[in-house]
């Protein structure tokens, strides 16, 4: 292979695992406080009102074939009741491979005090994985990449749990329970003499917070959030951040053994949000990118009962 092949094909092998039998990993999002749904499906309809994200990342920006990553979701709670509808749509390209994912998820919410509240939630959907071999380079021909894949389907099936009040949060989510492999050797692609599988396997997934006055004009909310997937190392990110006087957030984040973070968001309006985020690698793979970029938005539907008095941290 030339040397752009070779790294997609790292990409692949040790970011993904497309090609390997190792397990595949779900996107990872540093702004994943604004982007709760996608983490947890338990989230649904927790804001109290229609809450709207879009989010786009590019990863590892300078490197050939790096993940990019779009996705739109949007949750509320039905008829102001205990049920939160919500819908997700995740778009991950890397190298020559592109997945797609459509969620339909379902909460429903009980009172456990005057202020916390427990949610369970499930969400189902679909996965559609497209390759194009034609974006790699062989000096060989190679028996594994003499067939493009398009739109292979997968099921999801994924659940969770959330607990919060105004002050505080906790959840524990697995998006998808179903084990799906994406080749086996029956399939005309691949050399049956090879034992290569890819699958994707349980990711599970920890999130908490705590939201801290520290006066009128300026609120700290320490985060984390814990990844553990067979076959990968466990992840966790560790975010501080700051808001001041109800406006703007400023934050910083580390990602154990991989990325340092910044972190900006802006209350622009009481129904619009926006953030930034930038991941510089503190890994060997710093030498060949620019770091990682995310852009977000958030719009909230409000009535004008619905008109929080302050803007929610989470």
């Amino acid at each position: 292979m030339n040397k752009k092949s070779l790294i997609i094909v790292l990409l692949l092998l040790v970011g993904v695992g497309i090609f390997t039998s190792n397990a595949q990993q779900d996107a990872q999002y540093t702004q994943y406080m604004y982007n709760t749904i996608s983490v947890n499906p338990a989230y649904a309809g927790s804001r109290g009102v229609m809450s709207i994200v879009g989010l786009h990342r590019s990863q590892w920006v300078g490197l050939d074939g790096a993940p990019r990553t779009q996705t739109i979701s949007a949750h509320t709670p039905l008829n102001r009741s205990k049920v939160g509808l919500g819908l997700n749509v995740t778009n991950d390209e890397i190298g020559p491979s592109t997945e797609t994912y459509f969620d339909g998820i379902v909460s429903y919410t009980i009172n456990t005090s005057y202020r916390g509240k427990l949610s369970f939630g499930l969400k189902a959907g679909a996965h559609l994985l497209n390759i194009d071999y034609t974006k790699l380079s062989f000096e060989n021909s190679d028996p594994t990449a003499q067939n493009n894949v398009d739109n292979r389907f997968a099921p999801q099936v994924g659940a969770g749990v959330y607990y919060h009040t105004d002050k505080f949060y906790l959840g524990l989510s697995v998006p998808n329970f179903l084990k799906t492999e994406h080749y086996d050797t029956s399939d005309n692609s691949i050399d049956s003499s090879s034992s290569e599988i890819a699958d994707e396997r349980l990711n599970y997934y920890l999130i908490t917070g705590l939201v801290l006055d520290l006066n009128d004009d300026i609120k700290f909310k320490p985060a984390v959030l814990g990844k553990v997937v067979a076959g990968a190392p466990l992840q966790v990110d560790i975010t501080a951040n700051f808001m001041f006087y109800e406006k703007l957030t400023l934050g910083a984040a580390y990602r154990w053994s991989a990325a340092f973070s910044g972190l900006v968001g802006f209350q622009v309006t009481d129904s619009m949000f926006i953030g930034f985020g930038y991941d510089g690698e503190t890994t060997r793979l710093s030498e060949y990118n620019d770091g990682s970029y995310e852009i977000m938005a958030r719009f909230e539907l409000k009535k004008s009962y619905d008109r929080m008095l302050t803007p929610r941290f989470f």
